[in-house]
């Protein structure tokens, strides 16, 4: 019994003791301090007496009743900056931007932040509003326009430079400054920019300008290539139909062509069997003919090669007895000649003699024959036709001499008439003479050689000789 009390008892003070800390233990989240009041404390970095103590991060035992316990937001803030400034050049603007600050994390920071904002934390952004707006006012009167428009970077630095002093009184610091825009409800810097603006304009002009060329050109140039494709595409259609009709056309020549080549190989065949016989006749005829008749010229060859072979020879032994029985023989052999060229020159001169005695003869001849023919023409003309009778009468008859057929008629009679006639032609020669003799006179006593007779003339188909009584 009594062993349950002291449990018992041990039990509620273990619960109560458990419920006192619970309640005196304090922690600091990540972004809070704790400040605890009630009691001196000694901070690093805080002077002696300030009354509080700062927890960060970690906890802490608070008497209840006797130590304060406040908690200070470390979390960011921002506040959105809207100030109206006036230039160096006396221009208005409205400077447009936010700044983002938060307690510091150093116990310095936190204890000045405590101080003046531990229960008045929502006034921060408002605090910070004013101190960035005088600040930007003093910095924006000192520049110029351009300055703030080339180099904002140069503003936002100043701002943060001349405003960090404060700041850090504060207890907050500056995270990040941002200029967002700068109003110009004059329209300076509109102005100001327009010559800029003009320029850029004018060059997008000249660019767009250049681009539309550029375009037009390519344009061109891809309608060019398109002509050039498509003609290159129909010079191939056509080309593929070129090879498709003469693909088609040696298709239908095909069975034509192949018949013909059939009857050429066969009249090759045939051509081919044809020289083959010829060659084979001609094989037999070189063995029948030409190989006995090249033996028998070969052999007749041999002989007469032989048969010169030794007349050379001899001819040429004969030479060399001749060149040896020269030098013995040649005084003789002179003496000869003189006597020959002696013997010569005196026949030369008789048969001159000779000559001349025949000529004077003839000459004498001619002469007389003159003088009979002009005492007698008659009787040397009877004595020419007499010698000369049988020429005249062949030259009578080669009348008859071309006539292939010849039917006479009257039997004999006929026939003596024909042949009559035929001398009458001869005879009629003589008074042809006749009259020729008395032309000519006494120029012409030289006797003239009888005409030659032939037998050329026309040749007659027949001489018909046509009886009367038939």
């Amino acid at each position: 019994m009594g062993i349950g009390i002291v449990a018992g008892g041990a039990f509620a003070a273990l619960v109560v003791l458990i419920a006192l800390f619970k309640l005196m233990w304090r922690v600091a989240e990540p972004n809070e301090a704790l400040i605890i009041s009630g009691s001196n404390h000694k901070t690093e970095g805080l002077s002696e007496g300030m009354g509080f103590r700062i927890v960060t991060g970690r906890g802490t035992l608070v008497l209840p009743g006797v130590q304060a316990v406040r908690k200070l937001s470390l979390d960011l803030n921002e506040t959105q900056l809207s100030v109206e400034c006036v230039t160096h050049q006396g221009i208005p603007l409205k400077v447009r931007g936010v700044v983002i600050f938060k307690v510091g994390d150093d116990f310095v920071s936190i204890a000045n932040a405590a101080r003046r904002f531990l229960d008045q934390q929502k006034l921060m952004s408002e605090r910070v509003h004013i101190v960035f707006a005088g600040h930007l006012r003093a910095i924006v009167g000192g520049l110029t326009v351009e300055d703030m428009i080339r180099d904002r970077e140069k503003l936002t630095g100043q701002a943060r430079s001349a405003c960090g002093t404060e700041m850090e009184k504060l207890g907050l610091i500056v995270d990040s400054l941002q200029i967002h825009e700068i109003e110009d409800p004059t329209g300076y810097i509109k102005n100001l920019a327009a010559p800029h603006a003009a320029a850029v304009q004018r060059d997008a002009r000249i660019a767009q300008a250049e681009a539309n060329r550029l375009a037009t050109e390519a344009e061109q140039m891809a309608a060019a290539r398109m002509s050039e494709a498509t003609r290159d595409s129909e010079i191939l259609q056509a080309g593929y139909q070129a090879e498709r009709d003469k693909a088609s056309a040696k298709a239908r020549q095909a069975g034509p062509l192949a018949e013909a080549g059939a009857k050429q190989e066969v009249v090759v065949q045939e051509t081919r069997v044809a020289e083959l016989v010829a060659h084979r006749r001609e094989q037999q005829l070189q063995a029948d003919v030409r190989k006995p008749a090249d033996a028998t010229a070969y052999e007749k060859r041999t002989l007469a090669e032989a048969e010169r072979d030794a007349r050379i020879s001899a001819a040429q032994a004969e030479a060399k007895e001749t060149e040896l029985a020269s030098a013995a023989t040649a005084t003789a052999t002179r003496l000869t000649g003189e006597a020959e060229a002696a013997a010569a020159q005196a026949k030369g001169l008789a048969a001159a003699e000779a000559t001349r005695a025949q000529g004077l003869a003839e000459a004498e001849s001619i002469k007389a024959r003159a003088a009979a023919l002009a005492e007698n023409q008659e009787a040397v003309v009877a004595q020419q036709l007499a010698e000369n009778w049988p020429e005249i009468v062949q030259a009578g008859a080669s009348a008859f001499g071309n006539v292939d057929q010849m039917v006479v008629l009257n039997g004999a009679d006929g026939m003596a008439d024909l042949l009559a006639k035929a001398l009458t032609m001869g005879g009629t020669g003589l008074g042809l003479a006749r009259q020729l003799l008395a032309t000519m006179g006494p120029n012409a006593a030289q006797p003239t050689p009888p005409p030659s007779v032939n037998g050329s003339g026309p040749k007659s188909e027949a001489i018909a000789v046509t009886d009367a009584s038939d």
